[in-house]
């Protein structure tokens, strides 16, 4: 009797401890259950958004490619058929599957300056709502870019700076108007990509420019 009375709690003790195993083993499998499903969901999300984006690259490509058959077909230049106008320098690239506006200095800037022109900011909105218009939610990106000659009668630096300041400039300025700062951003290149020889006067200024990059991919 007094032995039976000793086993009792023990197999009491025993049953507790083995009903809380059972309660942590399904809290458990519970909680993983919920990691998993949780998982399964980031990769369909994953999937959707690869999609999406495949879709969107596919889209650029196309209308880049419409674009140039438009232009080959004569029927408008790279301004008109973009949308900026005929009286904007325009260039389209396939290969990168980008637009680009190209804007000289001396519309935006003074010389050696990296602040823009009293009352010379309405380039700057026409591109603002063409890309608004027909470009919205593309990257975005405004590279500066500069002569060869040393800079000497300035407060800048180099080159390299001053052609970063007026890409910033012209990039806050766009910000200001409405363009996502996640979807731009401004690049400073120097001298480091000329589209003219800086031997001559016509050269330089050609390469002294502000260029609006819209990314279609």
């Amino acid at each position: 009797m007094r032995t039976a009375k000793r086993i009792l709690p023990i197999l009491m003790l025993v049953s507790v401890c083995a009903l809380c195993g059972c309660t942590d083993w399904k809290k458990k499998y519970e909680n993983l259950n919920v990691e998993h499903q949780n998982t399964l969901g980031l990769l369909e999300r994953e999937r959707s958004e690869k999609g999406q984006l495949a879709g969107q690259i596919t889209k650029g490509q196309q209308t880049i490619e419409q674009l140039q058959q438009q232009i080959a077909g004569r029927m408008g230049s790279a301004g008109e058929v973009t949308g900026f106008g005929a009286d904007y320098q325009v260039s389209l690239d396939a290969a990168a599957g980008t637009i680009t506006v190209t804007l000289p200095n001396a519309i935006l800037f003074g010389a050696g300056k990296a602040h823009l022109k009293k009352g010379r900011s309405a380039e700057l909105n026409h591109v603002y709502s063409v890309v608004k218009q027909k470009y919205a939610g593309r990257r975005v990106d405004v590279a500066g870019h500069t002569d060869s000659d040393p800079i000497r009668k300035s407060k800048w630096k180099d080159n390299w700076e001053l052609s970063a300041q007026r890409a910033l400039t012209a990039t806050r300025y766009l910000i200001k108007r409405g363009i996502p700062q996640d979807r731009i951003r401004a690049v400073g290149c120097g001298a480091s990509r000329p589209i003219a020889s800086n031997s001559t006067a016509s050269g330089k200024a050609r390469n002294r420019r502000v260029e609006i990059i819209v990314h279609m991919r």
